[in-house]
């Protein structure tokens, strides 16, 4: 049962007490199949049994080995000196530790194991989930803030953006035009191939789109296209996971965004181009500005192969629109970044 067979019948010497004012005695010790069995050594005669699970030994580290058949509060007490049964006596006690439940074990694995869980949770759901709440709360004026820290880190690689006079109020109409009050068309001194939406809402694009084209059908295009990026692809949800979950908490913390968490991102997303935008919902974008898709179209394949589906559903194809603006202002915004 709890004894071990190679321990089976072991036997030794010991001092036995029946009482705390009884005489000391020696006696035989014997292990049987779960008892600890103290005999007369002349005459043979049991003296007691002991129950193994029940002995207890009361001078841990220290020999000779003390026992009891019940913990301090017993009478009886043996003393062994034997280290062969002292050897016994530990490893049964071992085995009878290791096959007894143990409750506090199973609530110590399941606290463990919530921990991990917890860990889990707070590593891989946790920053996911914080970014989206940042994004879900940030007002108007703080993504706008975010928006001018990121025109800023793309202006340290192309230039500042165009600035003049004239032209300003020009850009500003496009933009009304294009995309609705309260939206910004920056346009920055240098080639871009396309245009960028940055949290703001800023759009930015090259003077390539301007300065190189016949008219602003092709700049307006290119506008509409990262605009409907951005429906797929929130720009503000990109700048705060490139950022990490440090900056996302003080931004929530602080209501401030620190700029040198953005160092890198205007290379960034001056080498990365944005993702495709769904043909379907760059024409609800076209249709809604009164703009054709052909011309930015053609601006991305003069064969029209590749864009053919932007050609032929043009919404304007028979019936051309309203212009985005007047020979007069277009000529004014292309000197726009002119010396």
């Amino acid at each position: 049962m709890t004894a071990l067979n190679q321990y089976d019948r072991l036997e030794a010497t010991g001092v036995w007490r029946e009482m705390p004012k009884a005489r000391r005695r020696d006696v035989i010790v014997s292990f049987g199949d779960a008892t600890l069995t103290i005999s007369d050594p002349r005459s043979e005669i049991p003296l007691a049994h002991w129950s193994l699970p029940a002995v207890t030994r009361i001078n841990p580290g220290q020999m000779p080995a003390r026992y009891s058949p019940g913990g301090t509060d017993s009478d009886e007490e043996l003393e062994i000196d034997d280290e062969l049964l002292i050897s016994a006596m530990e490893k049964v006690h071992r085995v009878i530790e290791a096959r007894r439940p143990h409750p506090g074990r199973l609530r110590g694995g399941m606290t463990l194991m919530g921990a991990f869980v917890m860990f889990l949770l707070a590593f891989f759901w946790l920053p996911p989930a914080m970014t989206r709440h940042a994004v879900q709360i940030s007002p108007p004026a703080q993504q706008e803030a975010i928006g001018r820290i990121i025109l800023q880190k793309i202006e340290q690689t192309t230039g500042p953006a165009c600035t003049r006079p004239s032209a300003d109020p020009v850009l500003t109409r496009m933009a009304t035009r294009l995309l609705g009050a309260g939206h910004r068309i920056v346009i920055l001194p240098a080639t871009l191939n396309g245009a960028i939406r940055l949290p703001g809402p800023i759009t930015v694009i090259g003077n390539d789109l301007i300065a190189q084209q016949q008219s602003p059908e092709v700049a307006a295009g290119h506008i509409l296209a990262a605009e409907a990026s951005a429906t797929r692809s929130d720009p503000l949800l990109a700048a705060l996971q490139f950022v990490g979950p440090r900056a996302v908490f003080h931004l929530l913390t602080s209501g401030e965004m620190t700029p040198q968490t953005l160092d890198g991102y205007g290379e960034r997303l001056l080498t990365r181009p944005g993702p495709k935008p769904d043909d379907e919902a760059l024409l609800a974008l076209f249709i809604k500005a009164g703009i054709s898709s052909e011309p930015y179209a053609r601006s991305l394949d003069p064969t029209g192969e590749a864009t053919l589906g932007l050609i032929e559903a043009d919404p304007f194809r028979t019936d051309p629109p309203v212009p985005v603006m007047d020979d007069r202002s277009w000529i004014t915004l292309q000197q726009i970044c002119a010396e």
